[in-house]
């Protein structure tokens, strides 16, 4: 999903880097209202573990393989605006280190999966885990969020490709689609043993909205 250089059209990577920047930067500055001294540290450690854990493939049908994404296991345990400077971080350093991504592509790489992936994966969580108000509607709400912003970030990356020129959207969206569909069933079962060992463990370590106030 991490789309290279060359992929995207200037009509597609400049508003992608226009909105993702002001997407970050309306982070940040909500981040700092909530960033307490236990959270920095699990912000740091969260980054670390997202960073090699998406250097880990899991086999997919047809010989392809994915990783996980991480946006909503980060949102779950930190909110959404901490998980999208975090997978932020992760997708800068993915990018200037190991070129995974291109440079210009990096804010549409940003938008699809910390925006969407992260933020509005949280979006979806808070709304399931607002109707079924329990552990087990937790590790619902986990799994479903879990696995549909794997897929909506990778249509987005469809729709970005297609707006370029890159690849048609009848072909492009459901191959994009298709496969992630798969991936995020791995991206749900690796979020849910997460969130459920530091449920267990730590539960206060899971994000709520009180933290807010």
């Amino acid at each position: 999903m991490h789309i290279p250089d060359g992929f995207l059209a200037m009509n597609t990577w400049i508003p992608a880097w226009v909105i993702s920047a002001g997407g970050i930067a309306y982070s940040l500055k909500k981040a700092s209202q909530l960033l307490k001294d236990k959270m920095i540290p699990l912000m740091g450690v969260m980054s670390a573990f997202i960073f090699a854990a998406q250097m880990l493939n899991f086999p997919i049908a047809g010989g392809t393989s994915g990783h996980l994404l991480g946006g909503v296991l980060a949102a779950v345990l930190l909110g959404p605006f901490p998980a999208a400077i975090v997978i932020s971080v992760v997708l800068t350093a993915q990018c200037l280190i190991f070129q995974d991504g291109g440079i210009t592509a990096l804010g549409a790489n940003i938008f699809n999966m910390a925006i969407i992936g992260a933020m509005g994966g949280y979006l979806v969580y808070s709304l399931i885990h607002r109707l079924i108000k329990s552990k087990a509607g937790m590790m619902i709400a986990t799994a479903i969020a879990s696995w549909l912003s794997v897929v909506i970030a990778a249509s987005a990356c469809a729709i970005e490709l297609a707006i370029s020129g890159t690849s048609p959207l009848s072909i492009a969206f459901p191959a994009m689609a298709g496969i992630h569909a798969l991936i995020g069933i791995g991206e749900a079962v690796i979020t849910c043993v997460v969130v459920g060992f530091v449920l267990g463990v730590r539960p206060d370590l899971i994000y709520t909205k009180e933290q807010l106030a």
